[in-house]
């Protein structure tokens, strides 16, 4: 596989785990409950920590610079201590009924 292809197929995995957390939180709004929402949230989660690995990845294989790198790896970071913050706080109000 050529240099292109791989960082092309690398990307495009970024680009569909990056774009599936947005897609994931906005169809939580719209929960049937707050264990759909919830469960919605954590997929979420699972994706923001996939794209955590595919940043890792086109990182190693120096496909996109160290900056660039710190500056996207950070954003996702944040994104997961947001995500993990609704679903703990959502779990407490769901165990307090």
């Amino acid at each position: 596989m050529t240099k292109e292809k791989k960082e092309y197929t690398l990307s495009k995995q970024l680009l569909r785990s990056g774009t599936a957390i947005g897609a994931l939180i906005a169809e939580a709004q719209y929960a049937q409950s707050k264990a759909d929402f919830i469960n919605k949230m954590y997929i979420s989660l699972k994706e923001a920590n996939e794209s955590r690995y595919w940043i890792r990845l086109l990182t190693d294989c120096e496909y996109i610079t160290e900056n660039m790198s710190t500056s996207i790896y950070n954003d996702v970071e944040e994104l997961i201590k947001m995500l993990t913050s609704s679903i703990n706080t959502t779990k407490e109000k769901l165990h307090e009924k």
